[in-house]
This record gives structure tokens, sequence and C-alpha cells, in this order.
């Protein structure tokens, strides 16, 4: 058994533009089929709209708030406030974006499964 600590992982920048630490990848971890990593999105900022053509996606919503816009099955575009303790699931091929509108840093979990690949991601234009 291998326990991953947080303080273990490096923080990057994913295509989206949010900051992102890996907890636990296949890439240095012994998962297999999927991804976890808490990404942080600062006070008035926007990700970058996208999408994955493989990965299913959950956002927990660890601190903060924010408004969340998803494209639906029709393609239309449906927005709610995602808040501390909220989660979402994102089905692969969904355009999907997040705005911070508070004060503090959004801080929230993503797991993917497969797990993230900058590959499965492709940039949309703004869904805001």
């Amino acid at each position: 058994m291998r326990i991953h600590h947080y303080h273990d992982s490096t923080a990057f920048q994913t295509k989206d533009t949010s900051q992102i630490r890996e907890i636990v990848h296949p890439d240095h971890s012994s998962a297999c089929n999927q991804s976890l990593a808490e990404a942080t999105v600062a006070p008035g900022a926007t990700t970058q709209a996208h999408f994955h053509t493989h990965s299913e996606e959950i956002y927990f919503v660890l601190a903060g708030e924010g408004l969340f816009r998803m494209e639906n099955e029709s393609g239309e575009v449906e927005q709610s406030t995602l808040m501390t303790g909220a989660a979402v699931v994102i089905a692969p091929g969904r355009k999907h974006q997040i705005h911070n509108s508070a004060a503090q840093d959004l801080v929230f979990l993503c797991c993917c499964a497969p797990p993230y690949s900058h590959d499965d991601m492709h940039l949309w234009e703004s869904l805001f």
C-alpha cells in the first residue's frame, strides 16, 4: 500500500489555465484507471472552456464559490453556482468552464476516469 500526499505533488498549469496538483495518477502511483487532482482558480479568474474526448470528470468543491457552465445534450449552455461541498459530473464530450466569482481561491478536486491526459483536453470558445 502506498499513501499519496498532496504536498508531494508539484503544481502546474493545465491547458484550461487552472493550477493543478496531481495527487494520484497512473504516471506516479498505483492507480490504473483514474486520476485525482486538486485545482485552484484565482479570484475573478475564468478557466478556458474545454472538453475531454474520453474522460468522465467529477469536480468536488473544497473551498470558495464559482459559476459553472456546461453544454447539455442539446448543445444549450446551463449555468449553476458551485460552492463548498458541491459536486458536478461532467460526461465525456461536454464543454465546460468555471469562473471564480468570490474573493478567495476556488479550490476543487478533479477526478478523471480514464486518467487525466493533456492530449484528451480540447480547448473551446468561452461559454461565459
